[in-house]
């Protein structure tokens, strides 16, 4: 990718005038979609001193740390924290869709600046769950309904999107643990010095050779970040879920810490400094809720319409880390 000509020839190439409309259909239909569920949406900064990913146990992306007139801050890598809190604005919950950053360079799974689709309910993993399957089969049977001819031509074969839009059942979960020993071989998980270990881009692949569109979930707690809540059953493990479709991973879940408490024990746990989370303990001290969320990758998700095998040819204006793009 020429990044100094790249937005001349996005404006003479259908495939980035599909991807805008793509983008704008995914927009309005979100819209639609919680409309219907009376959860609304919240505007919030980008800017935060609390980023989701820490540089601890179990983050997953570096964070991008910015200067603004003399002040060190972070540009968000995810919005859950403030969809936490609007969950005490909007008792139904709240959802947006905004830019997230993250510090590594852009491969062909990863971007360093991408869209992102993230809600926040009250209820429990298994809730959060269920509200993802309905949202990617609502969004899949409107897409079909509205653009299917467009997408044939790009992907040769609607029949993936069909089968999530035509969802009849839950989508078939497998807990970490079961997908370790199902998978045998430790090329297709990793195992970290601390004593965790967590199924890699391989074995992603595997499971959906084997599965189709699958939850991966219930992971070692100590390989996600710290926010996300413990199984009662067995406390070395995190109550979260990835939906694995097309390239891997392309939806992340998960139940969080009702109370503060829950918060610090993690927090040490994971060696993070709860200083930059004292806000966020004190929230949940005031106001102790069960709340679960999840965050979904918009290139990603249209990565997997596309049936397409490179993340960065799925945005519209390229944003690389180091780079200086125009416009």
């Amino acid at each position: 990718m020429d990044v100094g000509t790249h937005y001349i020839k996005l404006l003479e190439d259908p495939w980035y005038r599909a991807i805008a409309e793509v983008q704008n259909l995914i927009t309005i239909y979100t819209v639609d979609f919680y409309k219907q569920r009376d959860i609304k949406t919240l505007n919030f900064p980008i800017t935060t001193g609390s980023i989701s990913s820490p540089m601890g146990l179990g983050s997953d992306s570096l964070p991008v740390k910015v200067e603004i007139c003399g002040v060190e801050t972070y540009l968000a890598d995810s919005m859950q924290f403030m969809l936490e809190y609007g969950c005490r604005i909007f008792e139904q919950g709240c959802y947006y869709i905004m830019p997230s950053f993250r510090g590594e360079s852009a491969d062909e799974r990863h971007l360093c600046q991408f869209f992102h689709s993230e809600a926040e309910i009250p209820g429990t993993l298994d809730d959060v769950m269920k509200l993802v399957e309905d949202y990617i089969s609502y969004m899949s049977a409107r897409l079909l309904e509205d653009y299917a001819d467009t997408l044939l031509s790009i992907n040769g074969d609607n029949s993936h999107i069909e089968k999530v839009a035509n969802l009849s059942g839950p989508i078939e979960r497998i807990t970490t643990d079961e997908a370790i020993k199902l998978l045998g071989d430790s090329r297709y998980y990793d195992e970290h010095p601390a004593g965790f270990r967590a199924v890699n881009n391989l074995g992603e692949k595997k499971l959906m050779e084997q599965f189709g569109i699958v939850w991966l979930t219930h992971f070692d707690h100590l390989s996600v970040p710290f926010y996300q809540s413990v199984s009662k059953e067995d406390t070395s493990k995190a109550l979260n879920a990835d939906l694995l479709m097309g390239i891997g991973e392309v939806v992340g879940s998960g139940e969080r810490h009702r109370n503060a408490e829950e918060v610090l024990e993690a927090l040490k746990k994971h060696g993070v400094p709860p200083s930059e989370y004292e806000w966020y303990c004190t929230i949940k001290t005031k106001y102790p809720m069960k709340t679960s969320g999840f965050g979904i990758g918009i290139e990603r998700f249209i990565l997997w319409l596309f049936n397409h095998n490179d993340i960065r040819d799925c945005q519209i204006l390229p944003r690389f880390n180091g780079v200086n793009i125009v416009p």
